[in-house]
């Protein structure tokens, strides 16, 4: 495709083409399928995301985690880990929708229930954001991410953290309450500095499209120290998709552009890469397939 008709095809926000398969399967340890399938307000059809994961398993991305963030897309993920041997699940209540009132004793309870079925690996994403919620939200969003912190632990299962601005305060919170065994940074947004202290913590962070963003140097730079067996990639599909296809849809088949900057960013061999991904993840959120 030209420059141009690239260009062009970014404004209209077309999907972009898969890329080429990598040598080994991987992961998608961070997705959104209900957003990202069937957009905003409508919940897609089995079809339609079946298609999505045979696309990305097309390129060797053969294992995903669809997260919720609140009850209805909580209940969803569940539902689709249960019948889709390449899914598995992670419920909670987005910061978000904490800050704004949404984590209710019912709501909460609810969470609760899904963590304890079996096909549901993670409580997440939960955890702190001081960008979309101001400072009147931010006691609702720590008593939540408190209250899904014991819900992870309580059923033994990971924790998915989302930090917003606001590294120092997750850290002072988990301090505080104890990680779980295993802590998951998603989206990982911090530098090396920040990344030193989580995983000197035991946690894994986890890279987005992010990692290949001209300006993110500095997570190029947080990336570079972890050890690989620290380390996942994920999408947060339908968003922040990676270079070379920055600000179109974003898609569980277009993981293989940031493990391939993560393989160049850590030095590691490709093939090994994916085979370390694909380790870490069953380390953390278990088998896909019995």
């Amino acid at each position: 495709m030209s420059r141009s008709a690239s260009s062009r095809a970014n404004r209209r926000g077309e999907p972009p083409p898969s890329p080429e398969p990598l040598p080994a399967p991987a992961l998608d340890s961070h997705t959104h399928l209900d957003i990202a399938v069937g957009g905003e307000g409508r919940l897609p059809r089995d079809a339609e995301v079946d298609a999505e994961v045979a696309a990305a398993a097309a390129v060797g991305i053969t294992r995903l985690v669809q997260v919720g963030v609140d009850v209805v897309s909580s209940r969803w993920s569940a539902e689709l880990a249960a019948r889709h041997p390449s899914v598995l699940a992670a419920v909670a209540l987005h910061p978000n929708e904490a800050g704004a009132g949404g984590a209710t004793p019912e709501a909460l309870a609810e969470v609760d229930r899904l963590a304890a079925e079996p096909r549901v690996r993670a409580v997440g994403e939960t955890g702190l954001d001081r960008f979309r919620t101001g400072p009147e939200g931010w006691d609702a969003q720590e008593e939540s991410f408190r209250a899904h912190i014991a819900i992870a632990k309580r059923h033994g299962i990971a924790l998915v953290i989302h930090d917003r601005d606001a590294h120092g305060e997750i850290l002072r919170v988990l301090d505080d309450e104890g990680l779980p065994e295993h802590t998951v940074f998603h989206c990982f947004s911090g530098d090396a500095a920040f990344a030193r202290q989580c995983l000197d913590r035991g946690a894994v962070l986890s890279f987005a499209g992010t990692l290949t963003f001209g300006n993110a140097g500095y997570l190029r730079e947080a990336a570079a120290i972890a050890p690989v067996d620290q380390l996942l990639v994920e999408t947060d599909s339908p968003f922040l998709t990676p270079v070379p296809h920055r600000g179109r849809p974003n898609a569980s088949r277009l993981v293989p552009h940031t493990v391939r900057a993560l393989a160049e960013v850590t030095g590691t061999e490709l093939e090994s890469l994916c085979n370390s991904l694909t380790a870490t993840a069953e380390r953390v959120f278990g088998p896909w397939q019995d």
